[in-house]
C-alpha cells in the first residue's frame, strides 16, 4: 500500500507522539509498505526501508516548537497543508494516515482527489483547545462538531486510549483501533549508566518524574504535595527528568520559593535509551497530571519496571491504572502528599503493586499487542471495501 503519512510534529525528537510515530513507521516498513512521510522540518531523520520523509520549509523563526497548540505549528500546519496538496495531486496515495490536526488536510485531500484517510486521534482536539485555551469554552461545541466531522468521514480511527475510543464511536465510525503505547524499555547492561545517587548525593528514597514539564503534567501539584509529604517523611528526594530550559528554571525556583530546593533535583532531559537505567533507580514513579483524558505514554514504562506508580485519579490515568497496581490519589495536594506518605513508609506495599503493575503490562499492553492491533487494520485496509466487516 502506497500512504501519505501526515505528521504536524518535529520528527523525530524524543517525546509522546514523536515516538508513536516512530512505532508505527517501522511497523509499516517491516510490512513492506511505502510511507512518505510529511512533516515538521525541526526533528532527526529516521531511516526505515520503504519510508521516506518530507519536510516543511528550514526556517529559523519556526525552531522550538512545543506540544500543543502555538503560532509556530499553525505556520508550520499551513506549510504541511501546501506541500500535502501537491504531493497528493502529484503521487496519488493508496491511504492518508492522518495524525492530530493534519486530519483536516486530509479531509481537503479526499474531497479533491478521493484519497481515503485514517485518523490517528493522539487526543481530543476540541478538549485540547479549551483547555489549553478556556475562554474557547463557549464555543466547543463547534470544535467538537468539526471533530465529529473528522471522524466521521474516516475510513478508521487510532486512538490511544479507551476515553478517545469512546469519542470516536459516538460519530458511527465504521472501525476504531486501540493502539496503546507501550513500555520505552531497554533491559540491556545499565552499569555505565549516571548513578543518581551518588552524582546528585542522595541518601534516602527517590520519587521520580520522567516528561515534559508542561503545565497539564501537573508539576505544581508535584512539588506542594512534597512540602506536604516532608512533614512525616524527611528523607526523601524527588527527581524530575525532561523539560526545557524555561520549565527547568521555573520550577527550580519554585521550589526554593517552597523550601525544598535540597531535595528537588531538575536534572533536564536524558536519553530514551537510557529510560530503563533511570527507573530502576527509583523507589517511586510519579505521575500527577492534572488534566486530558488521554493515558500518558510514560505510565506503560513505568508499570514495566516493575516500581509503584502513584498518579492522579483521574480518568487519564484509571483507563490503564488500578488500585491492584498503583496508588491513585486525589488531584488535590493533601490527596497525593498522602499518597507519598503511604509509598515511602511502606516497603512491602511498593514492592507488591510494582510486580503486579509488571504483570499487567506483559499481559495486556506489550509490543506484541500494538503490533498485532496494527496488523489488524492495515489488513482490514487492504480489503475491498464490500469485504470490509
Amino acid at each position: 500500500m502506497k500512504i501519505l503519512y501526515l505528521a504536524p510534529q518535529p520528527l523525530y525528537q524524543e517525546r509522546g507522539t514523536s515516538i508513536a510515530n516512530k512505532l508505527v513507521l517501522e511497523h509499516l516498513s517491516k510490512r513492506g509498505e511505502q510511507v512518505d512521510v510529511l512533516t515538521f522540518a525541526e526533528g532527526k531523520d529516521i531511516h526505515f526501508k520503504g519510508v521516506t520523509i518530507h519536510r516543511t520549509p528550514d526556517l529559523p523563526f519556526l525552531r522550538g516548537i512545543r506540544p500543543g497548540f502555538s503560532l509556530k505549528k499553525i505556520i508550520c500546519d499551513i506549510f504541511l497543508l501546501f506541500k500535502a496538496l501537491f504531493m497528493g495531486l502529484t503521487r496519488r496515495y493508496d491511504m492518508v494516515h492522518a495524525v492530530e490536526e493534519s486530519v483536516f488536510i486530509a479531509m481537503l485531500l479526499k474531497l479533491l482527489y478521493g484519497t481515503p484517510y485514517v485518523y490517528d486521534m493522539d487526543s481530543s482536539l476540541a478538549q485540547q483547545m479549551t483547555e489549553k485555551f478556556p475562554g474557547l469554552r463557549k464555543v466547543l461545541s463547534v470544535f467538537e462538531f468539526f471533530e465529529g466531522q473528522a471522524i466521521r468521514y474516516s475510513e478508521a480511527v487510532v486512538v490511544v486510549c479507551d476515553a478517545l475510543g469512546d469519542v470516536a464511536r459516538k460519530q458511527a465510525v465504521r472501525k476504531v483501533v486501540t493502539l496503546r503505547d507501550v513500555p520505552l524499555f531497554n533491559e540491556e547492561d545499565d552499569a555505565d549508566k549516571e548513578n543518581l545517587r551518588e552524582s546528585l548525593a542522595i541518601d534516602g528514597k527517590i520519587m521520580m518524574y520522567v516528561g515534559n514539564l508542561e503545565s497539564y503534567q501537573g508539576i505544581d501539584l508535584l512539588l506542594q504535595s512534597f512540602v506536604i509529604a516532608r512533614k512525616e517523611v524527611n528523607d526523601a528526594h524527588i527527581v524530575i527528568i525532561g523539560g526545557i530550559p524555561g520549565d527547568i528554571e521555573k520550577y527550580t525556583k519554585m521550589a526554593s520559593e517552597l523550601g525544598i530546593q535540597d531535595r528537588v533535583h531538575l536534572v533536564g532531559p536524558r536519553p530514551i535509551d537510557q529510560l530503563s537505567a533511570y527507573l530502576q533507580q527509583a523507589d517511586i514513579l510519579l505521575s500527577p497530571r492534572i488534566k486530558g483524558n488521554n493515558t500518558p505514554m510514560k505510565i506503560y514504562s513505568y508499570l514495566y519496571s516493575g516500581k509503584v506508580c502513584l498518579a492522579t485519579d483521574l480518568w487519564t490515568h484509571t483507563q490503564v491504572l488500578t488500585d491492584e497496581v498503583s496508588i491513585l490519589a486525589k488531584p488535590n495536594a493533601q490527596a497525593y502528599a498522602a499518597g507519598m506518605v503511604k509509598l515511602l513508609q511502606d516497603d512491602a506495599l511498593r514492592a507488591k503493586l510494582g510486580k503486579a503493575g509488571r504483570r499487567l503490562i506483559e499481559e495486556k499492553y506489550s509490543y506484541d499487542v500494538f503490533v498485532d492491533n496494527l496488523d489488524h487494520l492495515m489488513d482490514w485496509l487492504a480489503l475491498p471495501q464490500a469485504q470490509r466487516a
